[in-house]
């Protein structure tokens, strides 16, 4: 069958994305959780298909256990996207545009993923940002990436099924949206999207320039919202010099 041929593809260049990304980094077991959250897998879940404790996944993740070798993360990789196989192949397919397409730079002014993680305190200080919304519970999530986007050629130039290139390989991320005036359109495009960021920074508003439906699109999809008026030359710098 094509389309299973096109998937399996897919599957198999998604794998070795992951597997290499973990197996070069300095903090394999960061970036093994980061994929894992990724795929929305619980440490049960994925320990109870691999037939190991879930203080197993823990200590990998939390460098207590030493670093796995070329063969566990194998089956590591191979159990999350199996998981995800199981229950429709969702995720295999949204990273299928980033295994096998580029974007448009005039859309998307910069992507960027971390190896490590980095704290919307340490966001919000890196790009000058005060917070319009931050749910309680978010006040400890991290973000392993971020992408810059201008909101209003995104909105009208970008195919409705491309959106999820904005989420490069992880939707644990920022999403800045440049040129807007009031910060409703780009909610409002992400409250109809399957896919949510980890947090969304308005550039060029000040808290109170918000639009009240921006703010209540937030509340309601329970996304922290930042603005900055940092110029976007000094954001990418920024960001740009932390890249880890």
């Amino acid at each position: 069958m094509i389309g299973d041929k096109h998937e399996a593809d897919i599957k198999n260049r998604l794998a070795e994305k992951m597997a290499g990304e973990i197996t070069l980094s300095d903090r394999p077991g960061e970036v093994m959780k980061k994929w894992r959250v990724n795929f929305d897998v619980a440490q049960s879940d994925l320990s109870s298909h691999l037939e190991v404790s879930p203080s197993v996944i823990s200590d990998y993740e939390s460098g207590r256990r030493k670093s796995p070798g070329t063969v566990i993360v194998s089956k590591i990789v191979n159990a999350l996207l199996e998981i995800d196989r199981q229950r429709g192949s969702k995720k295999i397919h949204a990273y299928e545009s980033m295994v096998s397409g580029s974007y448009d730079p005039n859309i998307i002014y910069d992507i960027h993923e971390y190896t490590t993680p980095m704290s919307l305190d340490e966001l919000s200080t890196l790009i000058d940002a005060q917070f319009i919304h931050r749910p309680e519970l978010e006040s400890e999530k991290q973000i392993y990436g971020y992408t810059i986007i201008d909101s209003l050629k995104a909105i009208l130039d970008m195919p409705f099924h491309e959106f999820q290139k904005l989420y490069g390989w992880s939707t644990e991320r920022a999403l800045i949206f440049t040129g807007i005036s009031t910060g409703r359109s780009p909610m409002v495009a992400i409250r109809v999207t399957n896919l949510k960021p980890r947090v969304i920074v308005l550039h060029g508003l000040n808290g109170n320039e918000v639009d009240p439906v921006a703010k209540k699109i937030a509340q309601a999809e329970n996304i922290p919202l930042m603005s900055t008026n940092m110029s976007i030359e000094s954001i990418i710098k920024a960001l740009q010099e932390r890249k880890v």
